[in-house]
């Protein structure tokens, strides 16, 4: 089993090594989390590594999303040159305000931003892939089943490309103690959850990996945080070995 590393302090580790490749793994938590930022991340290190990726914004402008990463981590010196030598494409928006001004967005419009997706993977060989946020295909397909098979589609797709995505999804509430998943994100091959607890500026963030289907993981719910440098998460496994 090829894993492919994360790249981010510690998680590794959590993930005995990496996620396998070709997997496709939710990342959900409440607003604040830093799911985007962790995903941004992940490409990020990956494209350092040799590893091309696409960033699909979904949910806001991607200059905007590229703009917040920046100023989050200000030691990440060389994102410009990253997307100037094609190792990263940060893209998307235009897509699901097509959807959204669709009268039928469950069908063909879906069908159109798949196809947008995998000609930017196809543009530079891509095999990492983000997709920020999967919630907002949910907005716009209401349908129950009708979304249901669109991300049925989805990962089907990005399984036949071969690329390893990570997917962003919004959870019902940031405690872990109150954590509910939504049917579809046991579709998935993985699933790791961000809480936040506490009290305002007590409050502390942790991770878990719920699942990652083909290789073992640690169960250990982890805090972590946000540096310049990137995410410092506090694994209790050696991370030295990863």
């Amino acid at each position: 089993m090829v894993q492919v590393k994360t790249g981010i302090q510690g998680l590794d580790a959590m993930l005995y090594g990496g996620i396998p490749e070709g997997n496709q793994v939710v990342v959900a938590g409440g607003p604040g989390a830093g799911k985007t930022l962790l995903c941004f991340e992940f490409l990020y290190r990956n494209a350092q590594m040799g590893n091309p990726g696409v960033f699909f914004a979904l949910e806001e402008e991607p200059s905007r999303m590229l703009l917040n990463a920046k100023s989050a981590f200000t030691d990440f010196s060389d994102i410009d040159k990253m997307i100037t030598d094609k190792k990263m494409i940060i893209d998307g928006k235009e897509p699901s305000d097509k959807m959204l001004a669709a009268s039928d967005p469950s069908g063909y419009e879906f069908g159109k931003v798949v196809s947008e997706l995998e000609d930017l993977i196809s543009s530079i060989g891509a095999t990492r892939v983000v997709i920020d946020s999967a919630s907002v295909l949910n907005m716009l397909i209401s349908d129950p089943i009708a979304y249901r098979r669109a991300m049925i589609s989805l990962i089907s797709d990005m399984r036949r490309l071969n690329v390893t995505t990570l997917l962003t999804m919004e959870a019902d509430n940031p405690e872990r103690s109150k954590l509910q998943f939504k049917p579809e994100f046991f579709l998935f091959d993985g699933i790791i959850s961000m809480y936040q607890t506490g009290e305002e500026e007590k409050r502390i963030r942790a991770m878990e990996i719920i699942k990652m289907r083909g290789s073992r993981h640690s169960f250990v719910t982890t805090p972590y945080e946000i540096n310049p440098s990137g995410f410092r998460v506090f694994s209790a496994e050696d991370t030295s070995l990863y």
